[in-house]
């Protein structure tokens, strides 16, 4: 397992580019996020050149934890749960990342992980896998699950990661989900009391 400390060097990083500039691979951990289908109206606005990318993803992230007319097909526990187990399997059975902490909130989800493959083959594995079982469960196979696009943020520091890490534990009591972390089933906080 890589340490926390050994996240202030970076000895490669690739960059590739759709509508968001994406890691390719680095050394140090890695923030990814990802959102459903459908999650954010295709015509909301959004403050261009303005706004850091840190501040753009923190008002995405508002909105998507405040929303109320988006898909919410991971409030049910089965497809909540899927996303968890796949998570974990990723890590421990495939080896793509070392886990650090996770959360998956009702229309998206956030990692903290050291990625030991290129990020677009594990986010395309887990975003693939998790679609298809998840559109079988939900009896709408060949629809989109999963939004295109993730956010992905190398972190520099370990102070950065601890930042990381709470906001990741405390997001579902941000959005009124839970009174306290632990409480929060799908979480790395909430899952490991229950395992």
């Amino acid at each position: 397992m890589r340490s926390p400390a050994s996240v202030s060097h970076c000895l490669y990083v690739e960059l590739h580019r759709r509508r968001l500039p994406h890691i390719q691979k680095t050394d140090n951990p890695v923030f990814l996020t990802w959102r459903l289908y459908g999650s954010l109206p295709v015509s909301r606005p959004f403050p261009g050149g303005t706004l850091t990318s840190g501040k753009q993803f923190a008002m995405v992230d508002r909105l998507l934890d405040n929303a109320r007319t988006s898909p919410f097909y991971l409030r049910q526990p089965a497809l909540a749960d899927l996303v968890v187990h796949a998570i974990h399997y990723s890590e421990r059975v495939l080896g793509h990342y070392v886990l650090y902490a996770f959360v998956v909130m009702p229309n998206h989800v956030h990692l903290l992980i050291s990625p030991n493959v290129p990020l677009p083959q594990l986010t395309k594995s887990l975003k693939n896998i998790t679609a298809s079982r998840a559109n079988a469960l939900l009896k709408r196979a060949g629809n989109p699950f999963w939004q295109r696009e993730s956010y992905d943020h190398e972190v520099r520091s370990e102070g950065e990661m601890e930042r990381i890490r709470c906001y990741i534990e405390s997001n579902p009591v941000k959005a009124g989900l839970a009174e306290e972390p632990g409480l929060y089933r799908w979480s790395s906080v909430g899952w490991v009391s229950r395992e």
